[in-house]
């Protein structure tokens, strides 16, 4: 009778197996999984951007307690001492060659970690987040002025093309980069 019990359980199994793969014919496959990218909404030099979230360390409120570097270009703020590390604070609109950004309390700080350039960029203010997918191919839209060499892209945001800034070719650019006056 002990060997008999391993036999007719072998024999259930398979028999579920069976009731399950007949029941199992008429509902469809699972797709693909669709993979997507992180973009954080935001207003740069008075145009509607994604910036991708993996090129931002983290989103601060702007702090008032800045201290001014001499000898610097006006588009760069000074430093903030952010949780013990001194961070640049970089009016962004001012360096794509606007006027100083007019502080409010949506103004935030994009913090940058890009290979060895920690910085924080000022923008008007910061809209949201949206996922998009992988594989959606969407030109840039036409933008202007300096914006331009740190576009890569576009994406559909409810409807509207919307280009993709990125901050990593910010960080590598020269311009950037050399902030004494």
């Amino acid at each position: 009778m002990e060997n008999s019990a391993p036999i007719e359980l072998i024999e259930l199994l398979r028999d579920i197996e069976r009731r399950s793969r007949a029941n199992a014919a008429g509902i469809p496959k699972q797709q693909d999984e669709q993979t997507f990218w992180e973009g954080i909404l935001c207003r740069i030099a008075g145009a509607n951007v994604v910036v991708p979230l993996n090129e931002v360390k983290e989103i601060l409120n702007f702090t008032p307690t800045i201290t001014l570097v001499p000898g610097t270009k006006n588009w760069m703020l000074g430093v903030a001492n952010i949780r013990g590390n001194l961070l640049p604070i970089i009016d962004l609109q001012q360096f794509l060659g606007g006027k100083p950004i007019l502080i409010g309390r949506r103004t935030r700080v994009l913090v940058s970690n890009h290979g060895e350039v920690f910085a924080g960029l000022l923008v008007e203010n910061v809209l949201g987040m949206r996922h998009f997918p992988e594989d959606q191919d969407v030109d840039a839209p036409a933008v202007t002025g300096l914006m331009r060499e740190y576009i890569q892209g576009g994406c559909m945001v409810d409807g509207e093309h919307w280009p993709v800034f990125r901050i990593g070719r910010l960080a590598e650019s020269p311009g950037f980069q050399m902030a004494a006056a």
